[in-house]
């Protein structure tokens, strides 16, 4: 059988990949093959169309094995078990608690807990913990930096008063002074002296993590990936010299740094950039001299995206969300968060609560992601990804540590400006279309309505008061759809619905595709969008439009049409409603000269056009 198989290839000569570029050109007919098929990305590199073996020559990234340094494959050697985590907000203890024990029976093996600073005391903590079990459960607590060392010996007191074995608790405290500062401009820098106090005080629990880098928040501002990964590194790199300089090994420091990091909506980019962080962390680390390279190994919680989640149409939130959690599952990180969908508009429900978590179990025991370490290695089109992402981290790691560390550029708002500003060419980007939105700016919901949902802004519960108050620029990131869904919920405020009207006529093709993009177009701000198969004139189709009280009339053909049709049709309306011609049509000045006013076409700023037309409606 083999030996057929051999013959059977033989007999046919392979391709080389100018032969397939060659092809692909043929096929192009005559259109530019790198502005046609080379894709160039936000974080500033090209991705080629196709990707082969030759592609991987030279690659460092598949020359180790997982379990092994730099630890790109993945720092488990066997499976690729994650945690699977679910945060609670601390109000009530005895609520908490309940709550704890009840979603543990549900498939959660990871718990976040976000403590109010009057409730860490050893009687609330008690409380909070009883009845789990400290060993069987990853445990993280979120609370005010002040009181992360009384926290810790808390939680060593309860632990010993338990018999619980110190050495197979695993869990962490989220101590991260910077966070403060990214997020909201106080300046927290004082306190990350107290690090080495807090892993001193947790010695005895040598598999708690303390010192986070919490990335998070930059992808939740908005930030590229590249963006994420080479400020996560020097985030790290800024507490672990730190704990460095003030005496701590470098094995011990590096031990208690853990990275609460962002995943974003790019499925295939998002494996690389946990894959590519790894990578890197690894040679930072090293670069510390560390006796062991265990000590280089990152430690990652994934937490999927809110920046991307929407208000209306929010159960496409769980298709975002279920992309990104495969995305971390398959880079093989340490533990994973789904965030809910409704997040953006609610406090999360049992029921949203109940789908996140499934969302990870699927992956788990339905689609068997635990099982297969790395299973993207050795994939021409990732390990390339990995590389770049890698190589574009790295620049901008290096270039904030040569204007004098993470720490300065923060402190000078520098960080949170080139966030701020990525967020606001994302917007821009949304606004024009370039950036699409499944159910916001692209195809959605016609009917929905708001239902008195409000969007919400994100609180924590700590109640953490610590930092002084300044001048440091801070986040000012909003989720993407933001500005779309404040439109739509003017436009439902209003007294009356607009009403836009379709008059279709001419081409059938063009004035069915027009008539369509105008429908996704304006509804979009929340209009009652009406279309219709064709008119034979345009005064039979101005007249529908008036019968059916239309506020605006669309005229949807071709473009070569519209010269004969869009000033009959205009001059028929004769004012009784907007009219909107679809396309951008070489007349189209001529018809301006005729009093035609509005276009709307791919090119056009969709969310300024649709406040224009708020205005013009009087809403």
């Amino acid at each position: 059988m083999a030996d057929s198989k051999e013959k059977l290839f033989s007999d046919f000569t392979a391709p080389t990949k100018q032969e397939w570029i060659d092809k692909i050109i043929v096929d192009l007919k005559g259109a530019d093959y790198e502005k046609k098929m080379v894709w160039r990305t936000n974080e500033g590199f090209n991705v080629q169309p196709f990707y082969r073996k030759e592609d991987l020559e030279g690659l460092k990234t598949v020359d180790s094995l997982p379990g092994e340094f730099p630890f790109v494959r993945g720092n488990k050697k066997d499976n690729n078990l994650w945690y699977v985590r679910q945060n609670i907000s601390v109000c009530d203890v005895k609520e908490a608690n309940a709550k704890a024990l009840d979603i543990l029976n549900k498939g959660i093996d990871s718990l976040g807990f976000c403590v109010p600073a009057e409730l860490v005391n050893a009687a609330d903590i008690a409380a909070l913990l009883d009845g789990i079990c400290p060993k069987a459960v990853e445990l993280n607590f979120n609370t005010c930096l002040s009181k992360c060392v009384e926290l810790a010996k808390i939680l060593i007191a309860y632990f010993k008063a338990k018999n619980v074995p110190l050495e197979e608790c695993v869990g962490s405290i989220n101590f991260d002074p910077m966070l403060k500062t990214i997020k909201a401009g106080k300046d927290t820098s004082a306190l990350i002296a107290t690090g080495k106090e807090l892993c001193e005080a947790l010695e005895e629990l040598p598999k708690y993590r303390c010192i986070n880098v919490n990335s998070v928040a930059l992808v939740d501002g908005g930030a590229y990936i590249y963006q994420e990964l080479g400020y996560a590194l020097a985030w790290g790199n800024e507490y672990l010299q730190q704990m460095v300089d003030a005496g701590m090994p470098v094995e011990k420091a590096a031990r208690r740094i853990k990275f609460n990091m962002g995943i974003s909506v790019n499925y295939f980019m998002e494996i690389a950039k946990f894959r590519a962080a790894r990578l890197l962390w690894a040679q930072i680390v090293k670069q510390y001299a560390p006796k062991c390279d265990c000590a280089c190994k990152m430690n990652v919680c994934a937490i999927t995206t809110q920046y991307n989640q929407t208000m209306y149409d929010s159960y496409v939130n769980l298709l975002r969300s279920q992309t990104e959690a495969m995305s971390a599952a398959l880079s093989n990180v340490e533990s994973i968060v789904v965030t809910p969908f409704d997040k953006p508009y609610e406090k999360p429900t049992d029921f949203s609560e109940r789908i996140a978590r499934n969302q990870q179990l699927l992956l788990k025991e339905e689609a068997h992601f635990d099982k297969i370490v790395d299973a993207a290695g050795g994939s021409y089109y990732i390990e390339n990804l990995t590389k770049a992402i890698a190589e574009q981290a790295w620049k901008l790691f290096l270039s904030v540590e040569e204007a004098g560390g993470f720490l300065s550029e923060v402190l000078a708002g520098k960080v949170q400006t080139a966030v701020n500003d990525t967020n606001k060419a994302r917007h821009a980007n949304a606004a024009k279309r370039k950036e699409f939105m499944l159910g916001t700016n692209q195809f959605p919901n016609f009917n929905e309505k708001s239902e008195g949902k409000t969007p919400m802004s994100c609180q924590c519960a700590c109640g953490c008061q610590c930092g002084e108050a300044s001048n440091i620029p801070a986040l000012e990131g909003s989720r993407l759809a933001s500005e779309f869904e404040t439109l739509r919920l003017q436009t439902e405020a209003a007294a009356k619905q607009p009403v836009a009207f379709m008059l279709t006529i001419g081409n059938l093709a063009m004035r069915q595709a027009r008539a369509q993009f105008s429908c996704n177009f304006l509804a979009a701000a929340g209009y009652k969008v009406v279309d219709n198969l064709g008119f034979p004139s345009v005064e039979e189709g101005v007249e529908a439009a008036i019968k059916a009280n239309a506020d605006i009339v669309v005229l949807c053909s071709s473009d070569d049409e519209y010269a004969e049709y869009a000033v009959p049709a205009f001059k028929a309306l004769n004012g009784r409603a907007m009219f909107i011609v679809a396309g951008a049509p070489a007349c189209m000045e001529d018809l301006q000269k005729e009093g035609i006013e509005n276009f709307i076409h791919v090119r056009s700023n969709q969310l300024e056009t649709l406040k224009q037309y708020n205005a013009k409606l009087g809403i």
